[in-house]
């Protein structure tokens, strides 16, 4: 450690700012990086977050409408028609729509579900990981959502998730027992989908919106950043060189020069300097101190004439 504190107090000025100015450098990039990072991963959550609760809520307004106006019109001709009307039931329609929704090229990764575990339509069905999250409702019935990152084969995807609470008793007349369901509700599904009582967990609302392409966007963004500041960094270093060395190092560098000739008697030098700075005050000082020896040798060659 005493060798390097040495060396470093033995190399010239404009090294040793260098040498400061670089480690600052280093530690404001790092600095930088890091928060630009945070900020930047932040608000690509945040707008893939967005996304998700604005799909959540148009399927929910989509299943309100079929459910407040739809399934009325409907609703006498489900126990008459020779066929199910599945255009009556709100899943069916949100399915249909999000079906609609991802055959979209811009849209494609985009996808709403009710996955639920004894679905009346196998469409309905929810997977492994969908089942895991109904049950983690129906542990913690006071869980509002569930949100995460899933891998999945067209790539990362964000989800969101929500309790399926069966709160109207008219759900119940497709969901109870098959005797009072449509008889064309179970001609066409068979005994499937029953079993549901008021207030029961029976199935998770979930979307899934692409994750990828926003945080790719986020990492082209920071290294976009990152070169602008890794450049106004190295301008500033540059900048701060030149006036260094124009302001600083090369007047005391003429200062030493001319101290160096009258040391070996070259008396005919003298420190010029025009400006009143700490720099300009040292060079004055140092050509009052010439002036001074150059009386003190004439006095002394007077003495001894």
């Amino acid at each position: 450690m005493a060798k390097l504190n040495t060396r470093f107090h033995n190399i010239k000025i404009n090294a040793k700012f260098n040498t400061l100015l670089i480690l600052a450098f280093l530690v404001g990039i790092i600095l930088s990086g890091v928060t630009l990072s945070n900020v930047l991963y932040q608000g690509a959550q945040h707008e893939i977050s967005i996304q998700a609760e604005l799909l959540m809520t148009t399927m929910n307004s989509l299943r309100l409408y079929t459910q407040d106006h739809v399934n009325p019109l409907l609703q006498s001709q489900l126990a008459t028609a020779p066929r199910f009307i599945p255009e009556a039931i709100p899943t069916f329609s949100v399915r249909e729509v999000s079906r609609y929704l991802s055959e979209n090229a811009d849209y494609k990764d985009f996808y709403y579900k009710d996955a639920t575990l004894n679905p009346t339509n196998p469409k309905d069905q929810a997977n492994d990981f969908e089942t895991e999250l109904v049950e983690k409702f129906k542990l913690q019935p006071e869980l509002p959502e569930l949100t995460g990152f899933r891998s999945t084969e067209n790539g990362k995807k964000f989800y969101t998730a929500r309790p399926f609470v069966v709160k109207e008793q008219r759900c119940l007349e497709c969901h109870s027992y098959p005797n009072i369901a449509p008889k064309s509700l179970v001609a066409t599904y068979g005994e499937r989908g029953f079993g549901w009582k008021l207030n029961d967990i029976v199935a998770t609302q979930i979307v899934y919106v692409p994750s990828e392409e926003v945080f790719n966007n986020a990492r082209r963004s920071f290294f976009k950043m990152m070169s602008v500041v890794i450049g106004i960094f190295i301008t500033v270093i540059l900048l701060i060189n030149f006036l260094l060395k124009k302001v600083v190092i090369v007047r005391i560098r003429n200062i030493a020069n001319t101290a160096n000739a009258i040391s070996t008697g070259d008396m005919s030098n003298n420190f010029q300097e025009n400006s009143k700075d700490e720099i300009g005050l040292l060079a004055i000082a140092f050509e009052r101190m010439r002036a001074s020896l150059l009386i003190a040798m004439d006095m002394l060659n007077q003495q001894q004439g």
